[in-house]
C-alpha cells in the first residue's frame, strides 16, 4: 500500500514518525454511462459556466465563495501553509478517552498508520500503552487540506485513525412523527425484546456478504455469455398488518431461526 499522507502522531513530548494508509476500499459494482447506439464511454468535461469553454486542469483554481458570486482565490501552497499552520503536519493527540464514551454517529472514515523505522519503539509503546489502560487517543488531523477531529485506536496491533465530524456537522433529530403520544404496552415490549434475544450473536464480519453485488456480478457473466437474465420471484405478503400478530409471528420465526 502507499501512504496517503506522512507526518507524526504527537503525544506529550513524544513524536512518531507515521505513514497513512486507507483502511478501507469501496468494492460497490461500477457502472459506466455508454452511449446508447454503440457503447461508446461518456466523459465529462470541467467548462467555465461564463462561456462554456473547457477548461484545462492546470489553469483550474480553487475559490472560497465570500458572498453570492464572489470568491477569493486560495494556491495549493496558500492551502498548505493554512494546514501546516493549524497541525504542523501532526496528529496531535490532546486527549485520552474511554472509547465508549464517543458516539459512533460522530467516525467519517477509517485509516492506517504505520510507523517509520525510526518510530517503530515509540509507536509500539503508544500501541500498548493505548491496549493496556483499554482508551482511545482524542486528536487532530489535518489530511488533504481539511482538518478533522480524530481517534486514534489499536486494532490488530496496528494504530487507526478513525476521522470525525465536528459536532455542529452533527444535525439533530427532530421529526414530528416521534413526538405523537402513542402508547407502547408491557406485552408488545416483552416480545420485542424476546425477537433481540432470538437474534442475539457476537459479531461475526466474515458472514456478511454483499449479496447486490454478487448479482450484479452474477448477471454481468450471464449477459456476456448471452443468457437472458430472469428476476425470481419477489417474497409474497403474509398479509399480516396487526403490530400483536406481526411480533407472535416473529418471535416463532426468530426462534426457529435460532434453533436450525
Amino acid at each position: 500500500m502507499r501512504p496517503i499522507w506522512k507526518g507524526a502522531i504527537s503525544f506529550g513530548l513524544v513524536t512518531i514518525p507515521v505513514g497513512l494508509y486507507a483502511a478501507t476500499e469501496s468494492k460497490r459494482p461500477r457502472f459506466r454511462q455508454l452511449r446508447e447506439s454503440d457503447h461508446s464511454p461518456i466523459r465529462y468535461k470541467r467548462v467555465a459556466e461564463a462561456d462554456g469553454e473547457e477548461v484545462p486542469y492546470e489553469h483550474i483554481v480553487k475559490g472560497y465563495e465570500i458572498d453570492k458570486g464572489r470568491y477569493v482565490v486560495f494556491t495549493p501552497d496558500e492551502l498548505s501553509d493554512i494546514m501546516t499552520g493549524i497541525s504542523g503536519g501532526t496528529v496531535d493527540v490532546v486527549q485520552f478517552v474511554d472509547e465508549h464514551e464517543i458516539d459512533p454517529i460522530y467516525y467519517r472514515s477509517a485509516y492506517y498508520l504505520a510507523p517509520e523505522k525510526t518510530g517503530v519503539k515509540a509507536y509500539r509503546l503508544l500501541r500498548d500503552a493505548l491496549t493496556r489502560k483499554q482508551m482511545v487517543g482524542l486528536a487532530k488531523a489535518a489530511i488533504r487540506e481539511r482538518e478533522y477531529p480524530a481517534t486514534i485506536r489499536v486494532e490488530d496491533d496496528v494504530l487507526v485513525l478513525e476521522t470525525m465530524f465536528w459536532p455542529d456537522e452533527i444535525r439533530e433529530p427532530r421529526f414530528e412523527t416521534l413526538e405523537e403520544e402513542i402508547e407502547v404496552r408491557d406485552e408488545e415490549l416483552a416480545m420485542a425484546e424476546m425477537i433481540i434475544d432470538n437474534l442475539a450473536a457476537a459479531f461475526d464480519p466474515t458472514v456478511w456478504v454483499d449479496e447486490s453485488r454478487e448479482a450484479v456480478e452474477a448477471a454481468a457473466e450471464k449477459k456476456a455469455d448471452g443468457q437472458e437474465i430472469v428476476a425470481p420471484e419477489a417474497p409474497q405478503a403474509t398479509g399480516v398488518v396487526d403490530l400483536m400478530e406481526a411480533l407472535k409471528a416473529s418471535v416463532e420465526a426468530t426462534k426457529a431461526r435460532k434453533a436450525g
